[in-house]
């Protein structure tokens, strides 16, 4: 599998999960503004962990 296909459905289950998550967690009923603060900290989580995963994985060699 290609590393950056990998990488793109790894980040779309992450916000998946992630957005699960925090609308189990959080109360209802629920206001629009509690949509906003659940995708907006799905994506804080995805950005995160694709930093994470871009700086400890090794890089491509540039004899390729």
């Amino acid at each position: 599998m290609n590393r950056t296909l990998a990488l793109v459905l790894a980040m779309v289950v992450a916000f998946a999960v992630t957005a699960t998550i925090l609308s189990q967690i959080l109360p209802g009923p629920r206001k629009p503004t509690d949509y906003m603060v659940m995708g907006g900290v799905a994506t804080l989580v995805c950005l995160v962990l694709l930093f994470v995963v871009l700086i400890a994985a090794p890089g491509r060699s540039k004899d390729r």
